[in-house]
């Protein structure tokens, strides 16, 4: 088992990784505090793990919550179903808020948890990679909106990660591939060297070899420890982490959150980015077309056809990083290294989305 730490001062937290960690009991019961605890999951994910998960917590009281499963149900609604069972069931502030399942899951029971009863803890059990590698970690909970992606949420740091790699032997492929499309940001953003090794071991992680998703999965969280370390709430550096997800967002919101995976958007979105930064002259042809190779072999989309480019500039505009009515993007200085900015001509966005959309 590795474990890396999220330094937050008194709020710091673990961030453990390793085949079997859900059929630990020992582990559990350490890491999961309280003696009631709602266990929030999915109709996917539930019927796999939800039972045997709750058995390795013997005497607490366990609840459960189990919402439908996708991008299109992150709703308001439905963590008013989360609140709704926790009020039912009288639990107090002591109590704990387990989230099994992907980043949907994730986002909607850690929101929940941060406003109930003005915040009690919650645990992330991640069962997908994109969950594993970035959306669990760094407290960013919240639903969507039909007018953006994410706009309603709170920062609400969870108490643990506990992330058994064994869940993705039952991730479905296409579910896998959005995944990969995270792990290529942090190489992108931060490590050029993960991004090489990504190149030359992209088989064998599609392949499910623990090795290599171990590795791929720890190093991306290095990366997001370390960032989200220094800059809890977005303030500065953590921006880096949203390359690719203005133009991703705006697929999302533009399709309804109905025919897109979050990672699948983010992987066309990075490519814009990259794209983007090519014709700024801060990123070379032969670097963008490496990402476009390496999408490519992920079986990651490299445009959205299907998005008229003026739907999806209009839904630009309403993103989280919109500063003084300036859309401000993740661009590249080459692989390895990103940077924000909001300093651009708008002529060259324009043509940018035009070219990737229909």
């Amino acid at each position: 088992m590795d474990t890396l730490t999220v330094e937050l001062g008194a709020r710091s937290y673990p961030i453990l990784i390793g085949a079997g960690l859900l059929r630990d009991p020992a582990l559990l019961d350490r890491h999961v505090p309280g003696r009631d605890v709602l266990l929030v999951s999915n109709t996917v994910v539930a019927p796999l793990y939800a039972k045997s998960l709750a058995g390795m917590l013997p005497g607490r009281r366990i609840v459960e919550a189990i919402l439908p499963d996708g991008e299109a149900h992150k709703t308001l609604p439905n963590v008013s179903r989360i609140l709704d069972v926790l009020v039912a069931n009288r639990f107090g502030r002591d109590c704990t808020v387990v989230a099994l399942g992907g980043g949907v899951v994730g986002d909607m029971a850690g929101f929940a948890a941060a406003c109930y009863q003005r915040g009690v803890a919650y645990v992330q059990v991640p069962t997908t990679l994109l969950a594993q590698v970035d959306s669990s970690v760094g407290g960013k909970t919240g639903v969507n909106h039909a007018g953006g992606k994410n706009l309603i949420g709170a920062f609400h740091q969870p108490t643990a990660v506990l992330t058994d790699t064994r869940t993705l032997e039952t991730l479905p492929l296409r579910e896998l591939r959005a995944g990969l499309a995270e792990v290529i940001k942090y190489g992108l953003i931060r490590d050029a060297g993960l991004y090489e090794w990504l190149e030359g071991n992209l088989d064998r992680l599609l392949a499910r070899e623990p090795d290599a998703l171990a590795h791929a999965i720890r190093r991306s969280c290095e990366i997001k420890a370390e960032i989200v370390g220094r800059d809890e709430r977005e303030r500065g550096e953590r921006a880096l982490l949203n390359l690719g997800h203005t133009f991703g967002h705006a697929i999302e919101s533009a399709t309804a959150y109905a025919t897109w995976l979050h990672g699948e958007a983010v992987g066309a979105g990075m490519l814009m980015a990259a794209s983007l930064s090519r014709e700024l002259g801060t990123m070379r042809p032969k670097e963008v077309d490496r990402l476009r190779t390496l999408l490519d072999r992920a079986g990651l989309p490299t445009e959205a056809r299907d998005v008229p480019a003026e739907a999806a500039l209009e839904h630009m505009k309403i993103d989280k990083k919109v500063k003084d009515g300036r859309i401000r993007l993740v661009l590249l200085r080459g692989i390895g290294a990103a940077y924000v900015t909001g300093d651009y001509p708008d002529g060259a966005l324009r043509a940018t989305v035009q070219a990737y959309h229909g």
